[in-house]
């Protein structure tokens, strides 16, 4: 069984940077893809970014693009959201999760992390 966990959340002013981190551990089985989810009550959870096990195959939401940057660390089994230029909008529960190699979706999540935004 994976497990991951989520930190790195907290309160940021509007162009401000947070930085999230998920660690991952406990897999037994290979990984496709790591995501970034974001979601805030009342709403669909929304698709932020996803990177390759291997560090590749980078993707974005059109949200993300130019002010979040997704990266990995390997030795770490960890995988941050680097969110830079932060808006009110970006508040959120943010929460990372696993594709496994072979499966269609995201089976895998985290319990989230908060991100709140103050214009």
């Amino acid at each position: 069984q994976v497990h991951l966990v989520e930190s790195g959340g907290g309160l940021a002013q509007a162009g401000g940077s947070l930085r999230l981190s998920c660690a991952i551990s406990g897999r037994a089985f290979s990984i496709l893809n790591v995501g970034w989810f974001r979601q805030t009550p009342g709403k669909v959870r929304e698709f932020v970014a996803r990177i390759g096990w291997s560090g590749n195959n980078q993707l974005y939401a059109d949200s993300a693009k130019g002010r979040f940057t997704i990266s990995m660390d390997n030795a770490k089994n960890t995988v941050y959201l680097q969110m830079n230029s932060l808006k009110p909008e970006d508040t959120a529960s943010y929460y990372c999760a696993v594709q496994r190699e072979g499966d269609g979706q995201y089976l895998y999540w985290g319990q989230g992390t908060q991100v709140t935004v103050s214009s």
